[in-house]
């Protein structure tokens, strides 16, 4: 009898599924701790208060990851092989109110913001319609541009501002991992090329290790066991300001979200409908609610597992599921936290600029498939990545702007996508040249079927 199974349904074996999770948690590991590094140290926290704030996000993160990929009821969730994580677009405010209120301001306008995106995630999933492939194909490829750069950064050892950054030896070393990642992927088929990414950090840190680029003394100063309480931090306070700006930045991560949920439907060949993208934005709602009582933060997609669900071609959402269970665990188990930390940051830095590059391709694949000829596509297109490189090629080009506005502003996917969106309305929905593009083949992987 023939397997009518999704790949997306698909139930791994247990060793299979454990590998592949941990590659994924491996992935996004240094994006989920940054996040309550810079927090904890702009707040001045303690070591011991640091530790915990870590521990709680990444407790949260694996939460928030089982809620996304399982779903809870109908209605909750998008099932889809999607892992939460920590949205940066949150770091500024977060740092503003904390810094004038105290971490009770920041966590009762998180519960409220998260509160509101439950609420609006059903409207604003009436927007799909929104989306043809021109717009989609412009958002992945802008997302894939976007996180290109941090993959850079981590090549150059992390911190541009350190006297260290650029050294050869940590760009030596990224492109060591860098050519492993891919050496495996040609070479190797099947199981093995799917893991070519863990088997690159792996291999770069058993490489650095004999060059002395690895400090596993967190790991004997860590604890066995913690456990996330609620409002460690403190009872939640609501304040209006902190409330509204935290609500500014959740609609900014909705439309980043948005555009994840459509790259990911285009790599795993399901397609996302209103009820659907209702679904996921409404798991972010409800995680980041969870956020603000577990002294963590919003959440959202994370946009560099979709460039690893992208390269590898492992689509089932159990895998995913299985990478938000490691994440619980290594927010219960200290030390296993920092035993993933020990990953030198140019490890990173080699496998981030296949997967993050993978993300671009996917979406320039897309815009194979849209009409030129007669048409004002190409405009859209060559304006919208234009806007969207903006903030990323000059980090401080709205630092003149309203706290308000810069929060938009400073995200080049948001831009982007805004650019991409009101674009396609006004000159093709409106325009005398409007055309309907092609409909896209779903992503072909080489070793998908293997």
């Amino acid at each position: 009898m023939e397997n009518t199974v999704h790949p997306v349904d698909e139930r791994l074996p247990a060793g299979q599924l454990f590998v592949y999770g941990l590659q994924h948690v491996m992935a996004m590991y240094a994006g989920a701790v940054a996040v309550p590094l810079i927090i904890g140290n702009a707040l001045g926290f303690t070591p011991e208060q640091l530790i915990f704030l870590i521990n709680a996000d990444l407790f949260t993160c694996g939460v928030a990851t089982l809620i996304q990929t399982l779903g809870i009821g109908p209605k909750i969730g998008s099932r889809l092989p999607i892992v939460q994580g920590c949205t940066f677009a949150a770091v500024t405010p977060m740092i503003l109110i904390g810094k004038a209120q105290g971490p009770g301001a920041i966590y009762g306008a998180v519960i409220v913001a998260g509160l509101v995106t439950l609420l609006l995630s059903p409207y604003f999933g009436r927007l799909l319609r929104f989306f043809p492939p021109l717009v989609t194909g412009t958002i992945i490829t802008i997302i894939g541009i976007s996180l290109l750069p941090v993959a850079v950064r981590w090549a150059g050892g992390g911190n541009p501002k350190a006297a260290t950054f650029g050294s050869p030896m940590f760009i030596a070393l990224a492109a060591a991992v860098l050519t492993i990642v891919v050496l495996v992927y040609r070479v190797l088929s099947g199981f093995w090329a799917r893991l070519a990414v863990l088997i690159g950090l792996i291999s770069g840190t058993l490489i650095a290790i004999p060059l002395g680029m690895t400090d596993f003394s967190e790991v004997g100063r860590a604890g066995w066991f913690g456990i996330t309480t609620p409002f460690y931090f403190g009872m939640p306070v609501f304040d209006l300001p902190a409330i509204l700006s935290m609500t500014l930045v959740m609609l900014v991560v909705m439309t980043e979200t948005t555009g994840d949920f459509i790259a990911i439907s285009e790599i795993v060949g399901v397609p996302i409908d209103k009820d659907k993208l209702a679904a996921g934005l409404r798991a972010d709602g409800l995680s980041t609610m969870l956020g603000g009582v577990f002294n963590a933060f919003p959440y959202t997609a994370y946009a560099q597992n979709v460039g690893l669900v992208a390269m590898t071609g492992i689509r089932s959402r159990y895998v995913v599921a299985t990478a938000g269970g490691l994440l619980v665990l290594l927010g219960m188990f200290p030390k296993l936290a920092a035993l993933v930390s020990c990953i030198p940051t140019p490890v990173l830095g080699g496998a981030g600029l296949v997967m993050f590059g993978t993300v671009a391709a996917t979406g320039i694949k897309t815009l194979t498939s849209v009409k030129f000829e007669g048409t004002y596509n190409a405009l859209i297109i060559a304006v919208s990545i234009a806007v969207g490189v903006i903030p990323i090629a000059v980090p401080g080009f709205y630092g003149k702007f309203p706290e308000w506005m810069r929060v938009i502003c400073e995200s080049g996917i948001t831009m982007g996508s805004l650019s991409a969106i009101l674009l396609h309305a006004l000159l093709n929905e409106l325009g005398s040249k409007a055309s309907e593009p092609a409909e896209v083949a779903p992503e072909v992987n080489p070793h998908a079927a293997e």
